[in-house]
């Protein structure tokens, strides 16, 4: 436990480093934080096997945040096969990296003028794989647990509070996207 700790610190001591300016340098952060999950990965596991075995839906730990600049880390717990819907990041910069499992991400473009959503590509994420966005408020992606059977873990860092999103379904005719505000909630707080 007391080395998953060491790792959770370094995971936020990066994070912070590198996650200053309207657009920071999200492929080296992308790069260190890899190479501490990889380093550490054994031990990131076993500290956060709670998180993997509690098995009540997804949920979002906090890890840090910090004010000015903003940022906030979390881990995410993903339960076997979960898909979020198509949403946003209310125009805030991200960075997603597994830390267990593999997490696929869909990413899509929103048309400010239509509010249409077209699908831009696709990343799987494994161990220590990261994928990013910029603060664009036209970004949106989809996520989903590969797994059929365990819980994945994931790290995200934000550039400022994500307390709020939009999330998007198409509409019972299929010809447009119907956006709904969503409230993120904070499952508990992790110690780093």
């Amino acid at each position: 436990m007391k080395h998953s700790m060491h790792t959770l610190k370094a995971l936020r001591d990066i994070a912070f480093d590198l996650g200053v300016g309207k657009h920071p340098d999200l492929a080296a952060m992308a790069r260190e934080l890899g190479r501490v999950v990889h380093r550490d990965g054994a031990a990131l596991n076993e500290g956060l096997k709670e998180l993997r075995t509690r098995e009540r839906g997804f949920e979002r730990w906090l890890l840090a945040t910090r004010g000015k600049p903003g940022v906030s880390i979390l881990v995410m717990a993903w339960p076997a096969n979960h898909a979020t819907p198509v949403h946003d990041h209310d125009g805030l910069w991200g960075l997603e990296m597994a830390v267990h499992g593999a997490l696929e991400v869909q990413a899509w473009s929103r048309d400010a003028a239509s509010g249409e959503l077209s699908l831009k590509g696709q990343d799987w994420l494994g161990p220590g794989d990261a994928t990013w966005f910029d603060a664009d408020a036209g970004y949106a992606h989809r996520c989903r647990n590969l797994s059929r059977h365990d819980t994945a873990l994931t790290l995200h860092v934000y550039g400022g509070d994500l307390a709020k999103y939009l999330a998007y379904e198409r509409s019972a005719e299929g010809d447009q996207w119907l956006a709904r505000p969503q409230r993120a909630a904070i499952t508990g707080r992790l110690s780093a």
